[in-house]
């Protein structure tokens, strides 16, 4: 029981990560119905800058800013000249920009990372394991969660409670009904990818601390589309919850069964759940059912 419970209770913190990551994929598929496959490599590139700045003898709040001065430029940046001239045209352009981006960027990181090479977040965050009675956890996790459950509140409330997001659930709901009220496409578009990179900031902040600033941080960025095919690509609740659900399932399930079979359930068996969620609900257990009419 022990063993079930600590399994358990890492699972829920790694899923509440892996639903930070799927929180980006969310943010741009709601304001443009485009799925961002950069999305681990934004993160990728949010955690080398943070490192290299930490590496050079920044302060923690330096490091941090710089992080932010470069992922929103790199947000706006994207937005203006990748998307806006595709404006209009069919969303599997966009899709493949995304793809392009990706690739940019892993060249990028690898040029850069083989002229100043740095293997961790150093933020001065405590990384030493919590026992909380039979359950061991680091603390970089526990952190991690309490930040990422934070960053959906507050994007959340920004969605509710003001007019950038009323603008963002017009935007969502009908780009054309939007631009007929008069609603910016343009500026909303560079919102959420600024927003975007902002929360790959966080993530790259985050997994960089768990597991270092390598490669694997933009490989995470693929557990992220499980989690938005399960919750809905629409739903940031869906994110959170199902992100949750393939964290603890994916953790007991390898706990179990990776000792009779020699490892690598983690690698298949969300992609196998986000299998059996197409076939049982295509858009997702939270996410907008679309009809269209022929």
């Amino acid at each position: 029981m022990d063993f079930f419970l600590e399994l358990f209770v890492n699972g829920l913190l790694t899923g509440v990560l892996y639903a930070l990551i799927a929180l980006g994929l969310v943010l741009i598929y709601k304001a443009s119905s485009v799925l961002n496959l950069a999305v681990g490599e934004m993160a990728l590139l949010a955690s080398f800058v943070v490192a290299l700045a930490a590496n050079f003898g920044a302060p923690s709040w330096l490091a941090i800013l710089a992080g932010v001065v470069v992922m929103v430029a790199f947000g706006y940046f994207v937005e203006r000249l990748a998307f806006r001239p595709l404006i209009g045209q069919p969303v599997i352009s966009l899709i493949m920009a995304t793809v392009g981006i990706a690739l940019f960027l892993r060249g990028i990181y690898f040029i850069l990372s083989n002229k100043w090479p740095v293997y961790l977040v150093d933020l001065g965050l405590p990384v030493d394991s919590l026992n909380l009675g039979p359950v061991s956890l680091l603390s970089s996790s526990v952190v991690g969660g309490l930040v990422a459950l934070l960053l959906f509140g507050l994007v959340g409330y920004i969605y509710a409670r003001t007019r950038t997001g009323l603008a963002l659930r017009a935007v969502s709901d009908n780009q054309t009904v939007a631009l007929s009220l008069g609603i910016s496409i343009d500026h909303l578009w560079a919102v959420v990818w600024i927003g975007a990179g902002l929360v790959a900031l966080v993530s790259g902040i985050v997994w960089g601390q768990r597991i270092g600033v390598q490669f694997g941080i933009a490989i995470l960025g693929l557990k992220g589309l499980p989690v938005v095919f399960l919750g809905g690509l629409d739903s940031m609740v869906g994110a959170l919850l199902a992100g949750i659900f393939i964290g603890v399932a994916e953790n007991v399930v390898a706990g179990y069964l990776d000792p009779l079979i020699g490892g690598g359930t983690k690698e298949f068996l969300p992609f196998f759940i986000m299998l059996i969620a197409l076939w049982v609900r295509p858009y997702g257990f939270f996410g907008r059912e679309i009809i269209e009419r022929v």
